[in-house]
């Protein structure tokens, strides 16, 4: 049974309301504890967070059984964690031993109560639980919320920027001979597995398969500067290995029985995965070094585990190539992201028609701006009839008309001020979206989508801490 958050506090238990914070404190977590004392105060904003976790994790949920982690401490953890970039271990450290977050979960007691401890386990298996839930919606909450404590005019348009960047997946640097001995020791790993509980023949030398195999490929890692028949030679021993190893497993597989195939389902669906993306790797492998053949992007992969992840060259001089997938973000002139988007398998100029199909129905919007990156005249002139300002360069040579549109003092002003969008995205790195931990493409979603919520969160709650110290200083004057 798990509960939105209990509200009957029990005698010793300390109020969320009740949290005092030093506007003058200059580190992050007080700004966020500012953030999340005002949304769980305010009814309205409350009431809209619970109903967005309460239909993704509550749904169809029995009110009966143990109880479970209260949804307001899941957010609070997760949102804890990103805004301060931490893993796992140092929030388990907080959640048991930072007496401000504990407080903020509603766990933290006095008068000799019992003291509430948060397991490790506890910790990891219910932010996860968060995959399932709409981060989008939750960050509209978050939003508005910010306009409230940000605008002082309700009718206030926004002035919105977008860019994109990249956020790093947790792969190492792909290469047809690394992503070969991955998918070979992954296949050893499955058949040890599969050797714990039945008896299969011919597999008495397993762990030295692994060793001739990591062996050969060191080989050919470190064999950069050798001659190029030398370098030939020790790929044909590497490849001939894994063939053998690859014929080997598709025949333990073929002798399996039905019954075995289907006790141990899920390690066979991983270890055919497995043979196949061997089986890719020493044809890309045989290919490139043995026939000198250069291999087409599109035949590529560039992770066996996270085959979501792009290979992104952006011309940049540093880093001249980045794993991962572009986030394309939506900022307005308060630095708040109204918008946020994983481009798994769009470039930026095709993201424009979605991202303002979901913008401009919440928000008026006075001007929108954008790198040359986003243009295509399809986009310019769906957003031109909507937009009173739209700042978005064209690509290559200008004709009159579009010269001059682009000389105007407006569009100059607007493409100057797009730049602030350059300091936010360096701010959502230092929230943890420099690089996903996390493995696995829906974690890595959930990932970037509480980033984005955390530095939200973060930036309205400098903000009240700034409105604080403000009233301190007036109070003082007085």
């Amino acid at each position: 049974m798990r509960k939105t958050f209990e509200r009957q506090y029990a005698l010793g238990q300390v109020k969320i309301e009740d949290i005092q914070v030093n506007p003058k404190s200059r580190d992050a977590f007080p700004k966020l504890v500012l953030a999340l004392k005002e949304l769980f105060s305010n009814k309205e904003y409350n009431a809209k967070l619970f109903s967005i976790l309460e239909d993704k994790l509550l749904k169809n949920k029995k009110p009966t059984g143990r109880p479970g982690m209260d949804l307001w401490n899941i957010f609070v953890l997760a949102q804890t964690r990103m805004s301060l970039n931490i893993n796992i271990d140092r929030l388990h450290h907080m959640a048991n031993h930072d007496n401000m977050l504990r407080q903020l979960m509603g766990i933290d007691t006095q008068f000799g109560v019992e003291r509430v401890e948060v397991e490790y386990q506890s910790i990891w298996d219910n932010v996860r639980l968060l995959d399932n839930v709409d981060l989008q919606a939750i960050n509209s909450e978050i939003v508005l919320m910010g306009h409230k404590v940000f605008k002082k005019k309700e009718t206030e348009p926004l002035r919105l920027k977008t860019d994109s960047f990249v956020v790093k997946s947790n792969v190492h640097f792909p290469t047809d001979y690394n992503l070969l001995w991955d998918s070979a020791r992954k296949v050893l790993n499955s058949i040890e597995k599969l050797l714990k509980t039945l008896t299969i023949r011919g597999w008495r030398k397993l762990r030295n398969w692994a060793r001739e195999l990591k062996n050969l490929y060191r080989s050919f890692a470190q064999s950069a500067k050798k001659s190029e028949d030398t370098r030939k030679k020790i790929a044909a021993q590497y490849l001939e290995k894994a063939k053998l190893l690859e014929a080997k497993t598709l025949k333990t597989l073929a002798e399996l029985s039905p019954i075995d195939a289907a006790a141990h389902k899920l390690t066979i669906s991983k270890l055919k995965y497995y043979i196949e993306m061997l089986t890719k790797h020493i044809d890309l492998t045989e290919r490139r070094v043995i026939k000198g053949e250069t291999i087409e992007h599109a035949e590529k992969v560039f992770s066996i585990f996270e085959t979501y992840t792009r290979w992104i060259n952006k011309g940049k001089l540093h880093p001249p190539v980045e794993l991962g997938v572009p986030l394309a973000i939506t900022t307005d002139q308060f630095h708040l992201i109204t918008d946020f988007e994983l481009l798994t398998d769009k470039s930026d100029s095709q993201s424009v028609i979605g991202i303002s199909e979901r913008v401009l129905p919440k928000f008026s919007v006075g001007l929108w701006s954008f790198d040359k990156g986003f243009f295509s005249k399809e986009n310019k002139d769906k957003l031109a009839a909507s937009i009173s300002e739209l700042v978005m360069p064209k690509k290559g040579k200008l004709n009159k008309t579009e010269n001059e549109h682009e000389h105007r003092k407006e569009f100059i002003a607007g493409r100057h001020a797009h730049s602030a969008v350059e300091s936010n995205i360096n701010e959502l790195e230092h929230r943890g979206l420099d690089r996903c931990p996390d493995r696995g493409e829906t974690h890595f979603r959930t990932y970037v989508g509480l980033g984005v919520c955390a530095y939200n969160l973060h930036r309205i709650g400098a903000e009240l801490q700034r409105q604080a110290l403000q009233r301190l200083r007036s109070a003082k004057a007085a």
